[in-house]
């Protein structure tokens, strides 16, 4: 599976302020440059601190896109997926509004009354792990279900995750003309941090847009990194 983790920062890296709101970090040509990333997309993925933060849809935007897509034979929108240890994700959520398969990886501790009501919601509950989700047993299920390209929008815990689990091949991040600060902001990748075996890049492009700046990445130790951008 190609794994692609797609981010906007601040200038300082962060993600959104330290009351986790959500910013309009990036502007019009950003936000379609992603609605294009998502059409070309199998599947779209978020942490549950992001659905619980944002309410995201994770859908394409553009009618056009949706109809290409369609035209392929594909769904008109591709699938979400939630990693989702303990199942808290709403039942009212937006990515469970039916508009595309939604898959919610959940670990073996997450209570049942949390799967089946998440089932019951019109979600696909997959079990990746036991205490957490394990986010390789989780790129491989959905591998199992057909997802060949994955886009990742974050947060900050979700993609430290991927990345140290060496599952990342591509990171694109758009930088705003912003500043955030905080140390208590989330940031491009957060968890436990590394202290050794950083994970390698290779710039592969910069490109001006809207106010700020794209930054293309392919990772260095994955083999078609950076090839399928």
């Amino acid at each position: 599976m190609y794994v692609h983790v797609n981010a906007a920062t601040s200038a300082d890296g962060k993600l959104a302020s330290r009351e986790r709101s959500q910013l309009r970090i990036s502007g019009p040509a950003d936000f379609d440059r992603v609605d294009a990333i998502r059409a070309e997309s199998d599947a779209v993925a978020v942490g549950v601190g992001t659905v619980l933060a944002d309410d995201p849809s994770l859908t394409v935007k553009d009618e056009d896109r949706v109809a290409g897509r369609e035209a392929d034979g594909l769904s008109p929108h591709p699938a979400r997926v939630v990693f989702d240890s303990r199942g808290r994700t709403p039942t009212d959520a937006a990515v469970l509004d039916g508009a595309a398969t939604t898959y919610v990886l959940v670990a073996e501790s997450a209570s049942v009354e949390h799967r089946e009501a998440l089932a019951a919601a019109g979600a696909e509950v997959v079990v990746a792990g036991t205490d957490r989700v394990d986010p390789a047993a989780g790129v491989a299920a959905l591998a199992d279900r057909g997802v060949d390209r994955l886009l990742v929008e974050g947060g900050g815990e979700l993609i430290f995750s991927l990345f140290e689990a060496g599952l990342v091949d591509e990171l694109t991040v758009y930088v705003g003309a912003m500043v955030v600060g905080g140390r208590d902001a989330p940031t491009l990748a957060d968890g436990d941090g590394f202290v050794d075996s950083f994970p390698g890049l290779s710039l592969e492009s910069v490109e001006r847009l809207d106010d700020g700046v794209l930054l293309g990445w392919g990772v260095e130790g994955r083999s078609d990194g950076g090839t399928d951008a």
